[in-house]
């Protein structure tokens, strides 16, 4: 029988950190999390410590190895970010421990702040361009644009009366994501964060630390920054400039990577609607997403990638 999160019990999660070596008072918390199931839990001899469960069936038990591993080899060169203190499995489910690291979200209007920011993703990217990941996926497009694709319409997500305007517009999507990438021509791919937003840095007085490496994959170093960046395109050049002044203290930003930007939001948009679809099983989903699937919805798609296809076709940022 396939393993699922209705099995992951309170009882459970107490016993798998007693196992990892961590004495669980009772107490437990559980935290913003969709894709894992992650639980703040309180110790016996005070403090308290983050346990994630992983989502079962996603990532390969070499897949998560190579996370922790990579997470690891980043603090080694004293990067802040929240490395697991303790890997393992329990009933059946991969679980990773880590300490807990509190913190607010950064002030991204901030230009000291987002230059800050810059040289830490610079200092990662220094890390992650050293060797390659042999077991994760990579960002391209097709493993985000593509193949999910694909699987909403094999899947028959999408109302039959939208169903031809959204191939349509999806095909036209990814054609202008092709055209992104050509222009581009050979970009270098690197081990990233995969999922740097503002959500996964908190900050505190001694500046940024970094959490949750679980979409660590390859792909070109614009991934890890391009979701900083809001509004106008002048202020997109002004935000991107001021990551940059940090980045390129400690690693090389290719400007070639430019006209990638919006083909990775695109991208992105994709993928993330395949995401919603793919787990509607999980009762988690439902309840946090109770808009999905709705005909407003998809139509909202429709006309975001319309949007999409014409800011492909305008001259990348220059900065």
């Amino acid at each position: 029988m396939p393993l699922s999160y209705a099995a992951l019990t309170p009882d459970v999660v107490l016993d798998a950190c007693d196992s990892a070596g961590f004495r669980a008072d009772g107490r437990l918390l559980p935290l913003n999390s969709y894709e894992n199931r992650v639980y703040q839990v309180w110790l016996e001899d005070g403090g308290s410590v983050v346990l994630k469960f992983y989502r079962p069936g996603r990532w390969s038990a070499r897949q998560i190895a190579e996370e922790h591993a990579f997470a690891k080899e980043l603090a080694e060169h004293e990067i802040p970010v929240v490395a697991p203190s303790f890997t393992g499995e329990h009933a059946r489910f991969s679980f990773a421990v880590y300490p807990r690291r509190g913190g607010r979200s950064p002030e991204l209007e901030d230009r000291k702040t987002l230059e800050w920011i810059g040289r830490f993703v610079g200092r990662i990217h220094a890390v992650g361009a050293a060797r390659a990941f042999q077991s994760r996926e990579s960002l391209n497009a097709k493993s985000f644009g593509h193949e999910p694709r694909s699987w909403l319409l094999a899947h028959r997500f999408i109302p039959a009366d939208l169903l031809n305007a959204w191939k349509a517009v999806t095909e036209q999507a990814l054609a202008a994501v092709a055209r992104c990438y050509e222009r581009a021509g050979e970009v270098r791919s690197i081990r990233l964060h995969g999922d740097c937003h503002a959500g996964n840095i908190l900050w505190t007085e001694s500046g940024p630390h970094f959490v949750d490496l679980d979409d660590a994959r390859m792909g070109p170093a614009l991934q890890d920054l391009w979701m900083l960046l809001s509004g106008e395109r002048r202020a997109m050049t002004r935000q991107l400039s001021d990551l940059l002044a940090g980045y390129e203290d400690f690693m090389p930003f290719e400007r070639r990577e430019l006209p990638l930007l919006e083909a990775l939001r695109t991208l992105r948009l994709i993928h993330y609607s395949a995401w919603l679809a793919r787990r509607w099983d999980d009762p988690a989903f439902p309840a946090a997403f109770p808009w999905f699937g709705t005909q407003r919805y998809w139509q909202d798609r429709i006309l975001e990638l319309r949007e999409q296809i014409a800011a492909m076709d305008e001259e990348p940022l220059s900065v």
